[in-house]
């Protein structure tokens, strides 16, 4: 696998940071979560529906295949046991609030200063040393201030929605993913690792080019409901049924359109596409909201099957991780306890990842670590009796 023989300490927690590393594992890595030695350890071993086995979802989601070291950071020992095991990593991920790490003796210049090859990434709110570095924040927090949840704003009401991503989250698991290989692709020809210093608002904020017109082009704020990716193109837009389902549109290109309103006999509403999104494309809009309530989604099915135009429905979630063709996309497995799993989305063909589903328990791993860097028995012992391992 493309990232055998690569370790990973992961000190970070909830989403961002362990969703990414979990994916690292699934292609390799040797994965250690360094969980604080608090009785709870990862919040999201207690967060949210648990399987019968008592392992919640989101945890067995974001921990398979990793090993649990367990580990008070605030002891002398403990400080000393991880900077050992420091020297032996290629990747540290921790998301604590800036300047955690340094308090702890565990920071980059601590690192680095022993080992010169780690990439280490801080993953946080709004970056290491910005005016806004102390804000306490979760993903909702970031989407504001980057200007996300005021794109949620509904059609009608024009009220702001809650998000039903966590997009800050997401993109800063994607952004930490790729700067860390960026970064360990170029150790391989300096020798050198480097510092990350991830910020979700700035990894939320990198992935508004397709919004961004109105506020760079004309100094404005977006109006969503008038735009292309909000409801303001009639061809990428969803529309109720008689059964109360909805059908979706999703492509505007002219040609979709053309193909659309061929099939519905309608080809004198074709100029209605062709204009920007907003106001200009009502009378189509209106005809699609009249056009789809007249029959139910089940026959919608039948007649869009030979259309060439970008369609589909809305489903729920479970729907979604029900339907066989996302088990033939290796999207959802079940492992030999009959417990499921959200499959690994990045594939290579030569080099496949390999999910370990098994997720470690609270400092499972702890006692092996520790004899792996050296640690005798007594030794082990004692730190365990002290509550530092």
């Amino acid at each position: 696998m493309k990232l055998e023989g690569l370790r990973v300490l992961d000190l970070s927690a909830f989403l961002p940071g362990p969703h990414m590393t979990m994916m690292m594992a699934d292609h390799g890595a040797d994965v250690i979560m360094v969980e604080p030695a608090n009785g709870v350890g990862e919040p999201v071993r207690e967060i949210g529906e648990a399987t019968g086995d008592g392992v919640t979802v989101w945890f067995r989601n974001i921990a398979r295949g990793k090993r649990s070291l367990r580990l008070n950071l605030k002891d002398a020992d403990g400080r000393a046991l991880f900077l050992k095991l420091a020297d032996t990593a290629d990747v540290i991920v921790e998301a604590f609030r800036p300047g955690v790490v340094a308090r702890l003796g565990v920071d980059y210049e601590a690192v680095s200063a022993r080992n010169p090859r780690i990439v280490y990434c801080s993953i946080s709110a709004f970056g290491q040393n910005s005016s806004l570095a102390q804000k306490p924040a979760h993903d909702l927090t970031v989407q504001g201030l980057a200007g996300l949840a005021d794109l949620n704003r509904g059609l009608r009401d024009d009220l702001p929605a809650m998000p039903n991503i966590p997009f800050a989250d997401a993109s800063a698991s994607m952004m930490a993913l790729s700067a860390i290989l960026m970064a360990l692709y170029r150790r391989s020809s300096t020798g050198r690792g480097d510092y990350i210093d991830l910020a979700m608002f700035d990894a939320a904020i990198a992935w508004t080019p397709n919004v961004l017109g109105p506020t760079f082009a004309r100094d404005r704020s977006p109006i969503p409901k008038d735009m292309r990716s909000f409801g303001g193109s009639a061809m990428y837009n969803i529309y109720k049924t008689a059964d109360a389902q909805f059908v979706i549109l999703g492509g505007s290109e002219v040609k979709f359109a053309e193909n659309l309103l061929k099939a519905f006999d309608r080809l004198d509403l074709l100029a209605c596409a062709k204009v920007p999104p907003g106001p200009e494309q009502a009378p189509l809009r209106a005809f699609f909201v009249d056009k789809f309530a007249s029959a139910t989604l089940a026959e919608w099915k039948t007649f869009l099957a030979p259309v060439d135009c970008c369609w589909s429905w809305v489903r729920s979630l479970k729907e979604a991780f029900d339907d066989p063709f996302t088990a033939e996309r290796g999207m959802v497995f079940t492992d030999a306890h009959g417990n499921r799993h959200i499959g690994p989305p990045i594939r290579f063909r030569d080099e496949p990842p390999k999910p370990r589903p098994e997720a470690p328990t609270f400092g499972g791993h702890g006692a092996a670590i520790a004899a792996e860097l050296g640690f005798a028995d007594a030794e082990i012992r004692n730190l365990i009796e002290r509550g530092v391992l």
